[in-house]
């Protein structure tokens, strides 16, 4: 049996809602033929399998398939490595090293937008029709999104991705960093039923993001 971490990432003010996530720390006794079957059964919107924790080297899958990135799984292997005693500065999924640092309750990663999954970003008119959008009538992967205040920076969004066999995301990490570097501001991601992105560009198409994280249950798999 392998240990296994349930997580969820970018919860609210009050430690609730968030994206969960699955964690394997020691991932490298499970093999990479095993992988894809495992994150299917789980089917979280990501389980991470962590390959060498003293350096940080991770894979990502989604139920449907192996991505090379994400946003809520580094973020939740970070917050979750330094609370199992064996903090990381560095994260290495496939496409190279995301830092990682912690300030008070919150976790950051850096990344690169061109990183993240290529998805559609549909700007609308209000927060409010965010709301009313049905994740049944997508035929795209789509990041929908409006500024609920945009002097403040607050955004409302949801994602909706079929070909990654999600219909909707409750927090898209990737989705975040990729939006704050197309706008070149600093944003406050509000997704799903409640959970709370933090995104800021840092030049050279990078950006940062962040969030709270709880723990849900560890469990024999």
């Amino acid at each position: 049996m392998r240990s296994l971490h349930v997580i969820r990432v970018f919860t609210d003010e009050g430690g609730e809602h968030g994206n969960e996530l699955g964690v394997f720390l020691d991932g490298s006794a499970i093999s990479k033929t095993e992988r894809q079957a495992i994150a299917t059964e789980l089917d979280f919107s990501e389980t991470v399998f962590v390959d060498d924790a003293e350096r940080g080297v991770i894979q990502i899958f989604t139920p449907a398939a192996e991505i090379p990135f994400a946003g809520h799984p580094p973020v939740g292997t970070g917050w979750l490595l330094a609370r199992a005693g064996r903090p990381v500065e560095t994260l290495r999924p496939s496409p190279g090293e995301v830092p990682v640092r912690e300030d008070g309750d919150v976790t950051y990663v850096t990344a690169r937008a061109e990183w993240c999954p290529p998805f559609v970003y549909v700007e609308h008119e209000s927060a409010a029709a965010i709301d009313a959008l049905d994740p049944k009538a997508a035929t795209d992967d789509a990041y929908n999104w409006a500024w609920a205040d945009r002097d403040a920076g607050l955004v409302r969004a949801r994602g909706f991705y079929p070909a990654h066999a999600i219909d909707e995301d409750e927090a898209t990490g990737s989705a975040a960093l990729a939006l704050s570097v197309q706008l070149g501001r600093e944003i406050v991601v509000r997704q799903g039923r409640g959970s709370v992105i933090d995104a800021r560009p840092l030049g050279d198409g990078r950006a940062e993001i962040g969030g709270t994280v709880a723990m849900v249950e560890r469990r024999e798999h």
